[in-house]
């Protein structure tokens, strides 16, 4: 799992993880779906990185930015100034993508319209397409504010921004399901 051998069969897996089963020399990825989560058979070459979502960061003493992802793992960015917005460009709920097995970030995904997305919680769980608007409201929590989101087939449909995991820049960087 994520690169490496994991020998117990009670060990967690979560969303994203990577698996790689070597009796059935299949890879796959841990995705949403209408049911919860899913297997996603993945190529070989997209089993070299995992996506992660930033959920909180910090600024730890030394002036570094601690990322806390969603997988409960945390990446400290080595900043010389993080109150420069030029060096700390990370916001919460963008994307890293990181490297398995050595763990390196190798990739920033922004959560911005245009973005590709998949939608990981609510009714809506499964469903992906690019991001169309996200609705800004003073005084609300980010967390709950509401994007708009368009598949592939033309049909909108909305969630709150807690819900919504970006998966690239202009086209997604993984594979995913086809639309139902």
């Amino acid at each position: 799992m994520n690169g490496k051998v994991q020998r117990d069969e009670r060990f967690s897996t979560g969303l994203m993880d990577v698996i790689s089963i070597s009796e059935v020399e299949g890879t796959y990825r841990i995705l949403p779906s209408e049911k919860g989560l899913a297997l996603h058979s993945i190529e070989k070459d997209e089993a070299g990185f995992k996506l992660c979502r930033i959920e909180n960061k910090t600024i730890v003493n030394g002036g570094h930015v601690q990322l806390n992802l969603h997988d409960g793992r945390n990446i400290l960015i080595q900043v010389k100034d993080p109150k420069k917005p030029e060096e700390d460009v990370y916001r919460t709920m963008d994307t890293l993508k990181i490297s398995i097995p050595n763990q390196e970030v190798v990739g920033h995904m922004k959560l911005i319209e245009g973005a590709p997305a998949i939608i990981v919680g609510g009714k809506n769980i499964g469903r992906h397409g690019k991001i169309v608007d996200i609705e800004e409201r003073l005084g609300q929590k980010r967390k709950k504010l509401l994007v708009t989101t368009e598949d592939v087939k033309g049909k909108r449909f909305q969630t709150t921004l807690d819900f919504v995991f970006v998966t690239g820049d202009a086209e997604s960087s993984i594979s995913l399901p086809e639309a139902s």
